[in-house]
Order: structure tokens, then C-alpha cells, then sequence
């Protein structure tokens, strides 16, 4: 697959993370293998989470083309860039074309980046995770690598104001590949919750101190944050769906309105 926009990109990111005095904390990044698919399955909490997840696989040489929603690929400047990083468009009404683009980059070698989440967890812990991530890495016959992501969620996230301040920690921690069969996807998904809740718990516990006081809004509440718990976040979604679908339907009847 012929790369002209990612090194460039690549490059641009890590200045932009120099000149943010962002400091990082990678460990495990030698789980990612150096050759041959693989399906990275990341933890979702902010809207940057693509951007500092292919570091995860930048010591092994690799470049991620990560699952990203359709609306991305609809934008106007950000589509055209997605396209040329041969990211992957998932359609959520319609998944089917997205899982055999995936699979089919996988048996081509590929580094598939994956949040099985498939949407911002508000509460800073892993929400239910879709079969997704199991199913795909079975049917390609490729290793399934967990990554958690800390940090991300401080610079841009739902229901906070953006915050590129300078010095903010990311942390970035690679577990060991699980090899999964398919026989079982809801049991083998539930592993893999398993295993990310506990790299995120380490995550939490490794990180700096002073930059996650009690009470930080990007702490989860079970951690002494005040982040909204699973079950609150859960409503929040919900609210947050039905405000979309209202306003749809706003922009529809006013269409209709105009013909």
C-alpha cells in the first residue's frame, strides 16, 4: 500500500507533540509484531485518540489504519485526508463492507487500528465493547493487541472545552497479542474487556499523581474522579442520541419545508 500523506503527517504530529511539551509514557509497544496483520483494539476517550494511537505501533515500524466513522469520511477536508492514510470508513447502520475491508487489510499484512467501544466512554472506563474487534481478528487469522490510551481525554473530549495545554502526560500501554478463534465471540470479547480493564487500571495507577488530583472530571468516579459513572454516562448517551436524531429531523422537515 503506497503511503504519500502518512510519514509527512507523522512527522507534523510528533513536532506538534514537541512543541505542546508533551511527555510519554510507552511500555509493552514491542507486543506489536513488526510484520504481518495485526488488530490493534484501543480504549475510546477523546476525540485524538487515532492521532496518538499509532504510536503504539510506531517502534515496530508500522502505520495503523484505524476504523473511523463515516461522518469523518463526509467531512469536507478531513475525508480527503482519511482516504489518503487508507483509514477505514464504517458505516454504523451498515457494517458488513467495513468488517471485509478490514479483514481483507489484514491478509494484506496490515496494521487495522479498532475501538470496540465505538464511541467516546464519557465515564473513563471501558463501556461494552461490540463483538467487532473478535470477529475480525478471527476471520483474518491475526493476533489481537489491546492498547490503552491515558491521557488523550484532557485535550479534547465530549462535554469539555479543548486543553492543549503544555506538559500534559500521554501514556500509552501495549498488552500482550491474544490469538482468538471466532468459536466464541461474545466470550472472547469479554476476555478482551477483561484484559484492557486491567492495563487500564495499571494505566491509572502509573500515572502521574499531580497531574490527576481527586476530583479530576478525567478521572473515573471509581477512582476517586468525578467523571459521570457507567450507568450515568449511559444516559447521557442516550440524551445525546435523541438530541441528534431531534435535530435531523429538524433539518429534514425543513428541506421538505422549502420544496
Amino acid at each position: 500500500m503506497r503511503d504519500v500523506t502518512y510519514p509527512p503527517i507523522i512527522v507534523t504530529a510528533k513536532t506538534a507533540f514537541r512543541a505542546l511539551g508533551q511527555r510519554f509514557q510507552m511500555t509493552g509497544t514491542d507486543n506489536v509484531p513488526r510484520t504481518g496483520g495485526v488488530l490493534l483494539a484501543y480504549n475510546h476517550i477523546g476525540y485524538v485518540d487515532f492521532v496518538y494511537g499509532g504510536l503504539a505501533a510506531n517502534p515496530s515500524g508500522r502505520l495503523v489504519r484505524f476504523m473511523a466513522k463515516r461522518e469523518l469520511f463526509d467531512h469536507r477536508w478531513v475525508g480527503p485526508l482519511m482516504r489518503s492514510l487508507h483509514h477505514i470508513e464504517v458505516d454504523r447502520g451498515e457494517g458488513v463492507a467495513s468488517f471485509h475491508t478490514a479483514v481483507d487489510y489484514l491478509r494484506r499484512g496490515e496494521a487495522v487500528g479498532i475501538f470496540p467501544e465505538a464511541t467516546i466512554s464519557r465515564a473513563m472506563e471501558l463501556k461494552e465493547f461490540k463483538t467487532g474487534a473478535v470477529r475480525i481478528a478471527a476471520e483474518a487469522g491475526v493476533p489481537l493487541v489491546p492498547v490503552i490510551l491515558w491521557g488523550t481525554q484532557r485535550m479534547m473530549t465530549k462535554d469539555h472545552p479543548r486543553d492543549f495545554s503544555r506538559g500534559t502526560t500521554i501514556a500509552i500501554k501495549v498488552g500482550e497479542p491474544m490469538h482468538v478463534t471466532g468459536a466464541d465471540p461474545v466470550g472472547e470479547t469479554a476476555e478482551l474487556h477483561a484484559r484492557m480493564s486491567r492495563l487500564l487500571d495499571e494505566v491509572i495507577a502509573e500515572y502521574p499523581a499531580a497531574e490527576q488530583p481527586p476530583g479530576s472530571w478525567w478521572l473515573p468516579a471509581s477512582k476517586g474522579g468525578s467523571a459521570p459513572t457507567l450507568e450515568e454516562a449511559v444516559a447521557l448517551d442516550a440524551a445525546e442520541k435523541r438530541e441528534r436524531a431531534r435535530r435531523r429531523a429538524e433539518k429534514r422537515a425543513k428541506r421538505q419545508g422549502n420544496k
